[in-house]
């Protein structure tokens, strides 16, 4: 039975006595609460874990210690590399910086809540106020399943709400001009591709010839992954990729082909983007024609680029920069993401009469919802002749 009693600060304290250490050392758990019911819900709470695992930790890691110990063991081996680096990325510039001096059985929803203040004050968005907040419930949630708090306080806090974004999307007839004026382009048989299959961007650098025949092979997506120090950090490089063992930081199980220096082929992130399209005319005209003249090279890549006189892959960020340019000489004066032709794909679908359903299955969406979220809001002129078609049921002439 524990000992109740009252310190000198007028605390009611509690104090359990547990299994010794290995060198045969007292160990106790001292409780404190500020009124004696809170403090036997605590004691209750405490000699059942003991009656459970058979012990508990006297001591407390802080919020930094205990991300340090997420991020390496488990959101590293679980999590896919670029979900890691994000995941990362937010929890130490913003997380760590606000809360990681805080001991885990001290934090509160208000903390949480503070974290996300900060970063409103500095201006960013919703959306990735609501992703921290996804992380920070990721983290506590295992800190809570290995009893390290006694409840996840980020449950306690609402989520951010989604920003909402007004996207810039090439509309029909824009994307039916630029398909004609692309010659003008270097890229322009890649920049049809991305039109005239919806793809993303990485599925379509990441392109072979060998997964083109009477489908496009869409299984495989070119990404840039991250370097890892293979000697545990006794090189005294300050980054891993100077290290003399470096090796690519990925997750048990993770499928990926090595390219060209941080290049790779991966799987996608969900197994509705393992799909494959109907190679049919214009692009199949299109692609045998670039097959004839298309550079060789080793990978076997349908779409490639030239670095210093040699031919390379190209890299995500290389392919965003390129079409940027393309869409600023072809004279579209709005900010038309790369991204965002996979909604002009959408859009042509949805204007042919394609079924929902099918649509989904090209573009490689898991949900109804999500296909319908990629349909331009812009593009209204089929909307507007069902909106007619009603009135002239009812009578109506709505002309």
């Amino acid at each position: 039975m524990a000992s109740i009693y009252r310190d000198s600060r007028g605390y009611w304290t509690a104090t359990v006595e547990l299994p010794p250490s290995a060198d045969g050392t007292r160990r106790r758990k001292f409780i404190r609460r500020k009124t004696k019911t809170e403090l036997r819900l605590a004691l209750d709470e405490a000699e059942a874990q003991v009656r459970r695992t058979g012990d508990i930790s006297t001591s407390s890691p802080t919020v930094e210690a205990w991300a340090s110990y997420w991020l390496t063991e488990v959101a590293a081996k679980t999590r896919r590399p670029k979900t890691y680096t994000s995941y990362r990325a937010i929890i130490e510039n913003h997380v760590i910086p606000v809360i990681g001096g805080v001991r885990l059985d001290k934090l509160t929803p208000a903390a949480i809540r503070k974290v996300l203040a900060k970063m409103e004050t500095a201006g960013l968005s919703s959306t990735y106020r609501r992703n921290t907040h996804a992380v920070m419930a990721a983290m506590f949630a295992d800190a809570e399943r290995d009893e390290k708090i006694q409840r996840n306080p980020t449950d306690l806090v609402v989520r951010p709400r989604r920003a909402v974004v007004d996207l810039e999307v090439l509309t029909v007839a824009e994307a039916q001009r630029l398909l004609t004026t692309f010659e003008q382009s270097p890229d322009a048989f890649m920049w049809a591709t991305f039109i005239l299959t919806g793809a993303r961007r990485g599925e379509i650098i990441g392109l072979e010839w060998d997964r083109v025949h009477d489908d496009v092979d869409l299984s495989w997506q070119l990404q840039r992954l991250d370097y890892a120090h293979g000697c545990r950090g006794r090189c005294g490089e300050p980054r891993p990729s100077q290290c003399p063992k470096r090796r690519f930081d990925v997750p048990d199980g993770y499928e990926h082909r090595h390219l060209h220096g941080g290049l790779h082929l991966t799987r996608p992130k969900s197994r509705a983007g393992w799909r494959t399209i109907p190679l049919v005319d214009p692009l199949q005209s299109i692609l045998r024609t670039w097959r004839e003249t298309a550079p060789e090279n080793p990978w076997g890549l349908a779409f490639t680029t030239e670095y210093r006189g040699a031919v390379t892959p190209i890299d995500p960020d290389q392919a965003t920069s390129m079409w940027n340019a393309t869409r600023d000489a072809a004279g579209i004066d709005r900010p038309v993401r790369l991204h965002d032709l996979r909604h002009t794909t959408v859009d042509i679908l949805d204007a042919a009469g394609v079924g929902m359903d099918t649509i989904m299955d090209i573009v490689g969406h898991s949900t109804r919802a999500m296909s319908r979220e990629y349909r331009s809001k812009a593009n209204r002129d089929r909307i507007r002749q069902a909106m007619l078609d009603m009135s002239a049921s009812l009578g109506y002439d709505a002309a």
